[in-house]
């Protein structure tokens, strides 16, 4: 210790500058600002390190605050030999910042690999752009997930309710079939009490009750494959069920009137009454004859509301009156039973040039906007 602290065996290093007053202010300059400076470097370091606790390798910046220390301490150790000869104290303080200097050489080297691989500005810039470019993909995935969700809630809501609409249909359909099913049921056992009343044999019950079943399925059919299911045009269903009657007599029936279309309860009904003219026409009317003739055509009304007249007329028929005219139950049904079905009225008149029948009803009771007798009241439209 007191060899460090001896000084009187030295001379000031101003002694070797012959203490020239320039070479002795610059040199004493240059080591004061170096000293300053590096006094300056560590605590920034050591600013760093406090300021950021997540940088990693702290160590080597601590070395490398303690080596600039330690430089700048010699160089103001430096500066004072220049006036106070501490040579051993330079020479202590150089040995420490020599065993500094090389422990951090060594762990640099060590550090190094280690120190490459840290990603530089410009690597963490572009990995940065990348990793914004993939979290906007990501973001354009998720909103075309919710985009595709919401239009998959919305089509199963869709969905769901055409379903219900449809079940609600398919009930209301399956209601109306067994609606129809029972109209018609009613309708046949009607036809099929009434004209075995009337039959003088089991051939001519079997021959009138298949012809009126003809004229029922006829009808059924016809608005069976119409487009709508509901209604199929009246000149449809005339033509249909009188299309044998067409077929023998080609030029002697004449069939004309605007489109309007019916529903399957008129169309029934309507075609029963056809049915018993063309019989009746065949049997007994204009068709018996070489020279008689039908005409079958139908108009929109005003009577007491929008309506349909329907007319038959025959010419050169064997009917000349009422009273050659044969009463049964095709008469009834004509007069009574079908107009009441329908709503409306009927009649049938005879003249010297032939028949004419004329039925009118209320539009609403063959388009289905208002409800017609029920089919079990047909019987009751027929007196027993």
């Amino acid at each position: 210790m007191q060899a460090l602290l001896d000084t009187a065996s030295y001379m000031p290093h101003g002694y070797c500058m012959i203490w020239q007053p320039w070479l002795v202010v610059l040199t004493a300059g240059s080591d004061f600002l170096i000293f300053l400076a590096y006094m300056a470097i560590p605590v920034a370091l050591l600013q760093v390190l406090r300021r950021r606790p997540d940088v990693r390798y702290r160590g080597i910046i601590g070395l490398f605050a303690a080596f600039i220390l330690l430089c700048g301490l010699t160089h103001a150790i430096a500066m004072l030999t220049l006036w106070v000869p501490i040579y051993p104290i330079h020479a202590v303080v150089k040995f420490l910042t020599a065993a500094v200097s090389l422990t951090t050489a060594a762990v640099l080297f060590q550090l190094a690999p280690a120190l490459v691989r840290i990603p530089s500005p410009s690597q963490l810039e572009s990995a940065n752009r990348k990793l914004a470019a993939e979290i906007r993909a990501h973001e354009e995935t998720l909103r075309l997930l919710r985009a595709a969700k919401d239009g998959l809630e919305e089509e199963i809501e869709e969905r769901t309710a055409d379903l219900k609409a449809s079940n609600e249909r398919l009930e209301v359909l399956t209601r109306e079939a067994v609606h129809r099913s029972k109209n018609v049921l009613a309708v046949v056992t009607s036809l099929a009490r009434q004209t075995a009343r009337g039959a003088e044999d089991l051939g001519g019950f079997l021959d009138a009750f298949q012809g009126r079943l003809d004229a029922l399925s006829n009808a059924i059919a016809t608005v069976s494959s119409s487009s709508d299911r509901h209604s199929a045009p009246l000149e449809r269903i005339a033509r249909h069920q009188l299309s044998p009657v067409i077929s023998a007599y080609p030029d002697r029936i004449a069939i004309d009137g605007p489109d309007v279309r019916i529903i399957a309860e008129a169309a029934q009904q309507i075609t029963l009454a056809l049915h018993e003219l063309a019989t009746n026409a065949v049997k007994y009317g204009a068709l018996s004859q070489v020279d008689g003739d039908v005409r079958l055509s139908w108009d929109l009304v005003e009577d007491d509301g929008p309506g349909l007249r329907l007319t038959w007329e025959e010419t050169g028929g064997a009917i000349r009156s009422e009273s050659d005219a044969r009463v049964g139950f095709g008469t009834t049904l004509l007069t009574r039973a079908v107009p009441a079905m329908l709503q409306g009225r009927a009649e049938r008149s005879f003249s010297p040039d032939g028949m004419s029948y004329v039925m009118t009803v209320p539009l609403s009771a063959i388009s289905g906007k208002d409800e017609s007798l029920e089919a079990d009241e047909f019987s009751e439209a027929i007196p027993v």
